[in-house]
């Protein structure tokens, strides 16, 4: 091939070349941003991602790390001890950079919502709102006292205290999620410094999806090296050659390093997907290398020429070994095709180091061959004819599959059926926590948690009204009205919300008040009325229709056994509505 003999010829300017790219792409490397969002394993134009982000932003929600803590006494929770220890926690936690102070749910940052005036006597009055625990008791009547309190508000039973009072809850919101390792892990220090005898476990979605991301890199960085070892290893106990098989590892170290560099170099975030790229690249870059290196030790000769022995060796191998290494790229390549733009960087990466791996085994191997002394290929010769033990193994694993080979065809059917069989009972589970080992603290927390409290996730159903039926039915009141028509006309050509153009036009019909005459001044009265009844019929959630109907559908939700506790603005309803008509439970009600 021509391409050998040019660098039969120059093998040190092959050296030169690989050296100055693995050079050039492992000063790239240092740029690295790393990125363990699942979030991020969706394109930003996803519906379902857009929306979430939509209304996290409307909303105001931030990511939660759930700290829960338990006292398996027989006043559980409720003691002046373990009040205490939770109030001083949560007032370090709220001050730990990244943490949203202002909406950290805990018993002393919530508030409790009771009768005030008349309702006090028994009569329709007012409600008081005041914090709920502002000082931990310091005795047992004032844990008892808050017990009782917490036991008549909904929204807090079950989510900061458990039903068995056994259990109590902090949940912590943070500004950026990729923060959650962190942010748990100060939050643990924080807990080891307070004197408390109750048993405190950290979950929550984004620290077990942080710090999977953070664990696995810290295993990239070992597997990648152990693996490169483990191929050292097992090229030794074929070769037992030091400057032999130093070749393949080159190729592999350069194919690694070029391909994760220029990755980074192009501004790829590395992902938890990307992440694995270089323990697929080690062993697939050694492998063209140990054929060509199996090939030259089966031809080799100290009497032979070197040169046309690899000239043949390249010959023989370059077909098979360009065959294999497409259809591997191939098969990597076709990730690309999948809607995941990490699993996309990652075949793409995988498929070109694929390449570039025979690239450089073709130029690089026999360079580095022809360079070899002979005595650095002496020994070459009795490990190629020795026997060992591995080479007697497939001997007669070989007599045995011509003897028996209706037999093995046989055993290859029964376990191909029995892996179709295997592969029918898959059960997708795509719970961060069951990422992690038993024993690990994170699905321990989540173990122990999710048996006092009603759930340690939480998912938000939004409700939306139909703002069209009412916005057809307001424009067919103003058709009565060429000029209302009009000026609302330009009004929506600003493509604002139904809302806000309603706005607009009140803003406008009350200016237009100053400067008419009594009989305009009426009609624009009759404007601003249908303008306001409009508003109202937007404010659909504070209509008792729409608020029974959101009670209903909780109940449907708890009886569907799917879901732990459900909260709403219709608790929140009825609980003011109880208390302002005197707290009878009868009264519980939208």
């Amino acid at each position: 091939m021509k391409l050998t003999e040019i660098v039969l010829s120059h093998p040190k300017k092959i050296f030169l070349l690989v050296l100055v790219m693995s050079a050039i792409t492992a000063a790239m490397i240092p740029m690295i941003k790393i990125d363990t969002d699942p979030e991020n394993m969706l394109p930003d134009d996803q519906l379902e991602r857009l929306f979430h982000n939509k209304i996290k932003a409307q909303f105001n929600l931030h990511d939660m790390i759930v700290v829960g803590a338990v006292n398996r006494s027989e006043k559980g929770i409720y003691n002046p001890q373990s009040l205490q220890a939770l109030l001083a926690i949560t007032e370090q936690v709220e001050k730990i950079d990244g943490v949203i102070d202002y909406d950290l749910m805990a018993l002393s940052s919530v508030d409790n919502i009771k009768q005030g005036g008349a309702a006090k006597q028994g009569g329709m009055g007012s409600i008081e709102f005041e914090w709920l625990m502002k000082q931990a008791p310091t005795d047992q009547a004032g844990a008892d006292l808050l017990a009782t309190q917490v036991d008549r508000l909904p929204l807090l039973t079950n989510t900061l205290v458990s039903a068995d009072k056994k259990a109590s809850s902090i949940y912590v919101p943070i500004a950026d999620k990729n923060e959650s390792h962190r942010i748990s892990l100060e939050i643990q220090a924080i807990i080891d410094q307070v004197d408390s005898a109750d048993e405190y476990h950290i979950t929550g979605l984004p620290v077990a999806e942080d710090t999977f991301g953070y664990q696995m890199f810290v295993q990239m960085g070992i597997s990648a090296p152990m693996a490169g070892l483990m191929i050292f290893v097992l090229m030794w106990y074929f070769f037992r050659n030091f400057k032999f098989i130093a070749a393949p590892m080159i190729v592999a170290m350069a194919t690694v390093i070029i391909i994760m560099g220029s990755m980074i170099g192009m501004g790829y975030t590395v992902h938890i997907m990307s992440s694995m790229i270089a323990i697929f690249l080690m062993p697939i870059a050694v492998v063209d290398s140990i054929h060509i290196m199996s090939e030259f030790v089966e031809k080799y000769h100290p009497e032979s020429d070197r040169e046309s022995v690899i000239k043949e060796v390249i010959a023989d191998l370059f077909k098979p070994m360009l065959f294999t290494s497409i259809t591997s790229a191939i098969g990597f390549f076709s990730l690309m095709l999948t809607p995941i733009p990490p699993v996309q960087v990652f075949g793409a990466f995988v498929g070109v180091g694929i390449l570039l791996a025979f690239v450089l085994t073709v130029v690089f191997i026999p360079a580095y061959l022809v360079v070899l002394k002979p005595e650095s290929l002496s020994s070459l010769q009795n490990i190629h004819h020795s026997k060992s033990a591995l080479s007697h193994f497939i001997k007669v694993m070989g007599k045995f599959s011509l003897r028996r080979n209706k037999a093995v065809i046989a055993g290859f059917v029964v376990v191909f059926a029995v892996s179709v069989w295997g592969i029918l009972q898959i059960k997708i589970n795509d719970n961060p926590i069951r990422w992690f080992k038993a024993d690990h603290p994170i699905r321990v927390a989540d173990q122990v948690l999710n048996e006092h409290f009603a759930g340690t996730y939480d998912a938000y159903l939004v409700l939306e009204g139909d703002a069209g039926a009412v916005q057809q039915a307001f424009e067919q009141q103003l058709a009565k009205d060429s000029a209302w028509q009009q000026q609302f006309e330009r009004i929506k050509q600003s493509n604002n919300g139904f809302k806000e153009q309603l706005n607009e036009l009140l803003f406008w019909a009350e200016d237009q008040l100053f400067d008419v005459d009594e009989v305009e001044a009426d009609q624009l009265e009759q404007l601003i009325m249908i303008i306001d009844k409009a508003s109202a019929q937007l404010a659909f959630f504070k209509s008792p229709d729409n608020l029974a109907y959101v009670e209903q559908l909780q109940v449907a939700l708890q009886q569907s056994g799917l879901v732990g506790k459900s909260n709403s603005l219709a608790d929140v309803v009825k609980t003011v509505n109880r208390e302002l008509r005197g707290g009878d439970a009868n009264d519980f009600s939208v």
